[in-house]
């Protein structure tokens, strides 16, 4: 009986959330250990159909760097970063685009289709979603110490979102998966970080929630405690004294700009929890680093 009475209190702390984000989007960037375990997989599934079954519209973009890694080395194809970014040709975008739109995103929409849910794959290009242009990498020359231009090929950013197809979607009850390809100007393909182009959808959506599922616990300060928030007034001051520093970067940057487009909350958390999702948005502590405007 007692543990009957431990599962009722769970769904009471959970209901004032429920209320208040009912009819909310939630976008969440889906990448890290939570696509590769079985198990997460499955919990991952299973907690985006709750969210859509209680009235929350969850809208899922998905990463796939390793996947993709995998099916070039098969291919015997070498691949070479710059500054954290797939140096990626003609070929490398075609695997892109057939593992990305094809292998790991109709994976996604099976597992959540598998286990109840009504999920819908799409990619950047399906309903002009993302247009996207070229991305300029800069660096300094070592040999004359002046900044020079790194052609990394067809790597974009997102020029603007036209998000209605994820509304169409959202209202038919369906729940957008979408893999981070997006289209040029003039027609060209364009390979573009997940986490930035959850980031502008979540904007273009005024979403409630920007959640980014990751490898590690979330930010932490330089003694290793997890900082449970950060107001974005405060982010570029721990870029600079080196508290937020590498990978983490781009994420936190990603965040604030969400909430500069309308995105109420930004959420960084750990992937590797099973039920991660549900545990940030519907218990009173959360897990993970908030972001947001907090004074």
């Amino acid at each position: 009986m007692e543990e009957l009475i431990k599962k009722a209190g769970v769904l009471m702390e959970a209901l004032p959330y429920i209320k208040r984000f009912a009819n909310k989007t939630i976008v969440i960037k889906y990448g890290g250990n939570a696509m590769v375990e079985e198990r997460l997989k499955q919990g991952f599934a299973r907690d985006v159909i709750l969210l859509k079954a209680i009235g929350l519209n969850p809208v899922v973009v998905h990463g796939g760097g390793p996947q993709i890694g995998q099916v070039l080395q098969a291919m015997g194809k070498p691949t070479r970063f710059v500054q954290g970014m797939r140096v990626t040709d003609t070929e490398t975008m075609d695997v892109v685009e057939m593992v990305l739109g094809g292998k790991v995103n109709k994976e996604i929409v099976s597992n959540i289709n598998h286990f109840g849910g009504k999920a819908v794959g799409l990619s950047g290009k399906d309903g002009r979603l993302v247009i996207a242009r070229k991305l300029e990498v800069t660096a300094i020359n070592p040999d004359t110490l002046t900044p020079e231009i790194i052609d990394v090929g067809l790597v974009g950013e997102v020029e603007r979102i036209h998000p209605e197809v994820i509304n169409v979607l959202e209202e038919g009850g369906f729940i957008p998966v979408i893999a981070p390809v997006g289209a040029g100007l003039n027609g060209e393909t364009y390979n573009i970080n997940a986490d930035l182009v959850a980031g502008r959808i979540a904007g273009a959506l005024r979403a409630e929630k920007l959640i980014l599922l990751t490898d590690i616990e979330g930010i932490k300060d330089k003694s290793g405690r997890l900082i449970s928030t950060i107001d974005v007034q405060r982010a570029p001051d721990l870029i600079n004294d080196g508290t937020i520093s590498g990978g983490m970067i781009p994420k936190i940057n990603c965040c604030c700009d969400a909430i500069g487009e309308g995105v109420h909350k930004a959420h960084i958390i750990d992937g590797r929890v099973n039920h991660a999702c549900l545990l940030e948005i519907f218990t009173d502590k959360g897990i993970g680093t908030a972001v947001g405007r907090f004074s």
